[in-house]
């Protein structure tokens, strides 16, 4: 490698450092994206096209279930004209796994009509919004955020670091803390598609609910919510043998 006169560049691997064991060394390129693994562990600065995720369907979609209602839900939403896309998860923080359960995508409409989709969902759920969002419109200077929030959405700014997303998103779907519903037609179909350029940059075409899965997962801890107890309970009618339930205490 030619460098300036002067100076030297001197490429180090795991190999170099021995206070890593061959364990410690195999438990940290789990948690490193395949295109990341050998700038990390040998030095070479290497960012290839392909899939951003390359985790098998197998490992992470799931048939549709009716999941329990003390599991906290959240939404994330990602705006724009052409595609506006929101999607749901619960979180079993017992396992500490995220189940992504609902999406909605449609192009060219008025946020009237997306919001009314969205509160459908369950209203007293917190979203994450796209940051993009806070910009003013050119033409009237609202901004996107305040035109939701007037609807009766109620929304924080998503953490929106790419890369780190990127990165906690692959360490669930390989750990298997994050599953996804077979319905989710949208979704997977983005997925199939997610991939990076031939510079290693992430190709910005159909991935709006990827970026709603990173801002789902990213910002979970400021917007999860559990359900409240009169919405768990709104459709149903108590057996006589649940006169005492244990999650919400005693009917009486």
């Amino acid at each position: 490698m030619e460098t300036a006169p002067g100076k030297s560049v001197t490429m180090a691997t795991w190999d170099d450092a021995p206070h890593l064991s061959e364990e410690q060394k195999a438990e940290l390129l789990e948690g490193i994206p395949p295109h990341e693994r050998d700038a990390r562990s040998k030095g070479i600065p290497q960012l290839g096209a392909g899939k951003i995720y390359p985790v098998s369907e197998d490992d992470f979609v799931v048939d549709d279930f009716e999941m329990p209602p003390y599991w906290p839900r959240a939404y994330a939403l990602d705006v724009g004209w052409n595609v506006t896309a929101a999607l749901w998860g619960a979180w079993d923080r017992e396992a500490d796994t995220v189940y992504l359960w609902a999406e909605y995508y449609r192009s060219h409409a008025e946020p009237a009509a997306h919001a009314a989709a969205i509160r459908a969902k369950g209203d007293w759920m917190t979203g994450a919004i796209d940051p993009a969002a806070a910009g003013a419109n050119q033409k009237d200077g609202t901004r996107l955020v305040d035109v939701y929030e007037d609807l009766g959405l109620d929304m924080v700014y998503a953490d929106n670091i790419v890369e780190a997303g990127i990165r906690e998103v692959w360490t669930r779907l390989s750990h298997g803390r994050l599953k996804v519903f077979r319905s989710l037609s949208n979704w997977l179909a983005e997925y199939r598609l997610y991939r990076r350029d031939e510079k290693g940059k992430v190709v910005k075409e159909m991935d709006h609910l990827m970026d709603c899965t990173r801002y789902l997962i990213m910002t979970m801890e400021d917007i999860f919510t559990e359900m409240p107890v009169d919405v768990a309970y709104e459709d149903r009618v108590p057996m006589a043998h649940e006169a005492y339930d244990p999650l919400w205490g005693d009917d009486d």
